[in-house]
């Protein structure tokens, strides 16, 4: 598997992960526009503005795509998620500490962030896996049920 850099032509691929608006929401936040087009799901997702990384097999199918930009001194992780028909095999692990790897050494930067919503059990639980935890946000939140996880290098991996 690798981690390369997502481009538009994933937008297709990327938007048939997304049937629902929850799922949308739950992804790309409340504000995501529902029903998308593929204008407006470019332009939501921030493609173009964020680093933004697919993971590949070598058959090169899109398996997870995720995003990552620098927030309170930590490479913050964004819009992670994995192919549906993929889920269960231990991607989202892959993504994470792929894109914490590139992040954090193109940032420059020593921790990790991101946020996760509490009713995501699954993903908390992927993330706390990956060494993050729980640290309060030095400002209000906007999304009610909304979590911040911080990985630190000297927080101690389970």
């Amino acid at each position: 598997m690798n981690l390369i850099p997502a481009t538009i032509s994933d937008i297709d691929t990327l938007m048939s992960w997304f049937t629902t608006k929850q799922h949308i929401a739950l992804w790309g936040g409340p504000n995501f526009t529902f029903p998308f087009t593929k204008e407006s799901f470019i332009k939501d997702s921030k493609i173009e503005n964020l680093a933004s990384f697919k993971l590949i097999n070598e058959n090169k199918e899109l398996l997870a795509f995720g995003q990552y930009y620098e927030r309170l001194n930590c490479c913050h992780l964004g819009r992670l998620v994995v192919n549906p028909n993929k889920r269960g095999e231990g991607l989202g692990r892959v993504l994470v500490n792929s894109l914490i790897a590139s992040g954090t050494e193109a940032l420059k930067l020593n921790s990790s962030s991101l946020f996760v919503l509490a009713d995501n059990q699954t993903a908390f639980n992927l993330y706390q896996s990956c060494g993050f935890e729980l640290q309060n946000y030095p400002e209000k939140i906007e999304l009610e049920n909304c979590l911040y996880l911080v990985k630190c290098p000297n927080l101690k991996h389970r």
